[in-house]
């Protein structure tokens, strides 16, 4: 009985959640502050990101996303990372087009969202959402929509991948952690959330 309250209580909180994010697109400046956020995400993929071969880019053009996850919930983070790749892919186009990728932006929106929004941030709770987002949709998703897309031998480019991962695991966290800090003393009291 008790495992039957706790599932209605967490299903209905996450419900709220997603309900609470979706109205955060009601006020106009949050939508201009995504606005803001895509084209802060759009330079920093020109000018902050490193190719290394075809198959694996280190970058910080996330960050933004990261930060509209933690402001306005995974509703509009799953909205905001569908758009911005999308947008990103018209700006320009790095290969052929493929909604996989716009899922895996999706996706990485709904996991962090409901890690950071309306929650402490902490260096565990980063950590984890990071390493989520790395085994499941960088590593794993993202390897399928490229074998997918190029044929090519997924067993050939997932140790490059599983590299990348964990090298930035670390990196990710820290610099994902102490920009949500900064946003939390600096940006969510102008904002009012």
């Amino acid at each position: 009985m008790q495992k039957n309250v706790t599932a209605e209580v967490n299903g209905s909180i996450n419900v709220n959640r997603w309900m609470g994010s979706l109205a955060e697109f009601k006020k106009l400046r949050n939508v201009v502050f995504c606005g803001m956020m895509a084209a802060i995400a759009v330079v920093l993929g020109y000018v902050a990101t490193i190719n290394i071969g075809q198959y694996i880019r280190i970058g910080f053009s996330g960050l933004p996303n990261q930060v509209v996850d933690c402001l306005f919930g995974p509703a509009v983070g799953a909205i905001f990372g569908a758009a911005l790749d999308i947008i990103k892919w018209f700006i320009k186009p790095t290969g052929d087009f493929f909604p996989g990728f716009t899922i895996s932006a999706a996706l990485g929106g709904i996991i962090y969202g409901f890690a950071f929004y309306k929650k402490k941030i902490s260096l565990v709770r980063v950590f984890i959402a990071h390493l989520i987002v790395s085994v499941f949709v960088n590593v794993g998703l993202n390897s399928l929509w490229l074998k997918i897309l190029y044929d090519q031998a997924i067993m050939v480019m997932l140790p490059g991948r599983i590299l990348k991962n964990a090298i930035m695991l670390p990196i990710d966290t820290f610099i994902t952690y102490a920009m949500l800090r900064a946003v939390e003393r600096t940006v969510k009291p102008m904002m009012n959330l």
